[in-house]
């Protein structure tokens, strides 16, 4: 009866997930046709591919992470496990991609404790990059914006110390202290912290790409660090929309941050079309993987849950509207 009852509330939560997603599209439908007509569908597409360039970089770095802790995951449950999760984030608060993740790992042997520390780190590692990313960038570009979203710098100097391997190994191992977890078996490595780090960059990287694919056929201003700027801004938004965590998945903060990171070439309407556009890419890009992570369930990892969970991921990709009003 306890499992039956733990596997409908998974489901439930997915399926709440989903909902949430498919309405955020749904409500920004029409705003983001438009400003798709305004970029061009090549450039629309393009910044699309970006895009999921990006989000599979960022489900490495989770990987790399976790195995870094201890647990090695394979490609396929990889993704099985941090995109389905990731559709959590669409619930206000940050802790339910979390906490979804740790129950999706549980199929694949993987303890829920070091997932959800996996899961943790990430966070950290996502800011730290984006921090540094948006440090470098925009006092060569946007320098404004940089003024106007100073606070989201502020905590630059503290996440880098803690991204040191051994500060890190002791926070994390104080945490799981007090929240009476297993401790870590063995010490988080310079290696495993860099190659996340690594690929964090590249994600960032990605996302530059998707947002300057989309401001290029705007820009009038013939700048030629428009690649740059891009890249600064839209890791100054993503990191405030972040640290907003009351927020779901960073909406309003990161609009906001994007249009005054790129008011030196985009006027204040065109921006802010920019912005949504941008925002219904990056929820497009959740559901496609996610789609792609209920696929990539292993066959070894029977659970009638995931099962149920990949037939309503996928569903809601061909059939949005129906699910946005169930």
């Amino acid at each position: 009866m306890k499992q039956t009852v733990g596997r409908a509330a998974r489901v439930g939560f997915l399926l709440l997930a989903l909902t949430l997603l498919v309405l955020a599209l749904r409500d920004q439908g029409d705003e983001a046709l438009a400003a798709a007509r305004d970029v061009g569908v090549a450039s629309a597409l393009g910044s699309l591919a970006a895009v999921l360039v990006g989000l599979l970089a960022s489900a490495m770095v989770w990987r790399a992470l976790l195995a870094d802790l201890g647990t090695p995951l394979g490609l396929r449950p990889a993704l099985h496990v941090f995109f389905l999760g990731q559709l959590g984030k669409y619930v206000p608060g940050q802790v339910f991609a979390i906490a979804a993740q740790m129950e999706l790992g549980r199929s694949h042997g993987a303890p829920r404790s070091r997932v959800g520390t996996a899961s943790l780190l990430f966070m950290g590692v996502l800011v730290a990059a984006g921090l540094l990313t948006a440090a470098a960038a925009l006092p060569l570009t946007s320098p404004d914006a940089l003024r106007d979203y100073a606070w989201v710098l502020l905590v630059l100097p503290l996440v880098l110390a803690v991204l040191h391997p051994p500060v890190l190994t002791r926070l994390v191992a104080l945490l799981l202290k007090v929240l009476r977890r297993d401790p870590l078996e063995r010490p988080l490595s310079r290696r495993g912290v860099g190659a996340a780090l690594g690929w964090a960059l590249a994600m960032w990287a990605a996302y530059g790409v998707h947002l300057w694919l989309l401001v290029r056929p705007q820009d009038t201003s013939g700048r030629a660090d428009l690649l740059l700027l891009s890249l600064g801004a839209y890791a100054l938004a993503w990191t405030a929309g972040f640290l907003f965590v009351i927020a779901p998945a960073g909406a309003g903060i990161r609009e906001l941050a994007l249009i005054a990171a790129l008011a030196p070439v985009l006027d204040e309407a065109a921006a802010l079309a920019v912005a949504v556009l941008s925002r219904v890419l990056m929820t497009v890009g959740d559901l496609v993987w996610g789609a792609v992570g209920a696929a990539a369930r292993p066959r070894t990892a029977h659970d009638p849950v995931l099962e149920e969970a990949a037939v309503a991921t996928v569903t809601s990709v061909k059939q949005p509207g129906k699910a946005a009003d169930a």
